[in-house]
């Protein structure tokens, strides 16, 4: 009976000791909620409203069902007490999974509490976090830079440097091509770093209309500093080379800036000792083929060669042909001796009349083939300038197929188009 007893005062204990874990556990979870809250939540019965059970709604229904296994053994006084405290306990479980939901019940005292301090807890908003189709509206973003591209156009939008100086001419699908172009342009600022270089090439008498050809040629000028490029024109001018001489010779080699004052000097002392030429042919050959400052002497020195030991001709006929012919320094080996073998060897012109008319060299050998053909045909083909009915090999290269038939020929434009039919 007293072991009876016993167990009738343990059973009535535990809905008390249930109670205390419940409301422990209760208190924990809802610290626990409030630290993690989100806003714009409502909370049910005291703490937030989940679909799914909580572990400590687990650990309150196990409790439960253990209690009421325990209480089955007293006396029906002992359960109805037991009953009452156990439904009281039901209350303060959290909803199930398979219960109906429960209409939410606001607790005015916490809530308010919880959103005035969750006010200073708000996260900052995720990149990831979905927002709706007013805020996406509102949002201003500039086109993306290309990660990379294979043409500078795609860059043009996105840099004002290239902006402008496509409206200056520049052709950008020319100096692409060049791998080191890009990576210098598109780090360019055109205040600082091109607007100066422009004004100076101005005074330098490059025209407005001539500053695109020329920076799509040489853009990597922008490298360059502009004291040392006022630096070698005052060098040239130094050397008797006018303003107007300056801005032909950059405006026909635009690289000619690029190079230092000691490459200049090298180069000019060059052709004055290996021509044999005065200071002023040497200024005057330059002027006219300034390439000669800027290419390689390879061509030139075997050209040289070629003329003496090939041609046969003589130091003196040299220099009087590349003073009226300076590209003859710089032209194909093979074209040189071709022209000279059919107008010498074909023609049978002498050395010293081919001096006189170095012209036949700049041209192209099938236009002196056809030409002469047609006067052999006709029996015109007289070069020697003793004889009568003399043909200047000057006339001969230059003057238009009408001015050939009538003033040279003796015959009508119809006849030499026939006779070249035939070839």
């Amino acid at each position: 009976m007293a072991t009876l007893r016993k167990m009738a005062l343990s059973a009535q204990q535990i809905p008390r000791w249930l109670n205390s874990v419940k409301l422990s556990s209760f208190m924990t979870a809802l610290q626990l909620r409030k630290g993690f809250q989100r806003p714009g939540k409502t909370l049910l019965c005291g703490v937030f409203a989940q679909p799914h059970a909580s572990s400590e709604d687990c650990f309150l229904q196990w409790g439960f069902r253990t209690y009421r296994t325990s209480s089955m053994w007293n006396s029906s006084q002992s359960a109805n007490s037991s009953r009452r405290e156990i439904n009281c306990a039901q209350s303060t479980l959290l909803p199930s999974v398979n219960e109906p939901p429960q209409k939410t019940q606001k607790m005015p005292g916490l809530d308010s509490e919880l959103s005035l301090e969750g006010l200073d807890d708000v996260p900052p908003l995720s990149p990831l976090q979905p927002i709706s189709d007013e805020e996406a509206v509102q949002i201003i973003a500039g086109p993306p830079l290309p990660p990379s591209s294979v043409t500078l156009r795609d860059y043009v939008d996105h840099s004002e440097t290239l902006r402008k100086l496509v409206l200056l001419g520049v052709d950008l699908s020319k100096i692409e091509k060049h791998p080191d172009a890009a990576n210098l342009l598109l780090r360019l600022d055109f205040e600082k770093d091109i607007k100066q270089m422009l004004l100076f090439l101005k005074d330098l008498g490059i025209e407005d209309t001539q500053l695109g050809p020329f920076l799509t040629k040489n853009y990597a000028i922008f490298s360059e500093d502009l004291e040392n490029l006022k630096t070698r024109v005052a060098y040239l001018q130094s050397k008797n080379f006018s303003k107007a001489d300056i801005a032909q010779m950059v405006r026909n080699a635009p690289f000619l800036l690029s190079f230092s004052v000691e490459r200049l000097d090298n180069r000019l002392g060059f052709f004055q000792k290996e021509l044999k030429l005065s200071v002023k042919k040497t200024r005057d050959l330059v002027i006219r083929l300034p390439r000669l400052l800027t290419g390689s002497l390879e061509p030139v020195k075997e050209n040289m060669k070629v003329f003496r030991l090939e041609l046969g001709f003589q130091q003196n006929e040299i220099q009087h042909m590349i003073t009226k012919i300076p590209k003859m320094l710089t032209a194909n080996k093979r074209k040189l001796t071709e022209t000279f073998d059919y107008v010498h060897n074909v023609m049978r012109v002498p050395h010293h009349v081919i001096v006189r008319f170095p012209q036949v060299f700049n041209t192209r050998l099938f236009k002196v083939k056809e030409r002469h053909l047609f006067l052999a045909y006709l029996g015109r083909a007289q070069y020697d300038p003793t004889e009568p009915n003399y043909i200047s090999l000057d006339k001969l290269v230059s003057v238009p197929d009408g001015i050939f038939c009538e003033g040279m020929a003796k015959a009508s434009i119809q006849d030499f188009e026939k006779f070249l039919k035939t070839l």
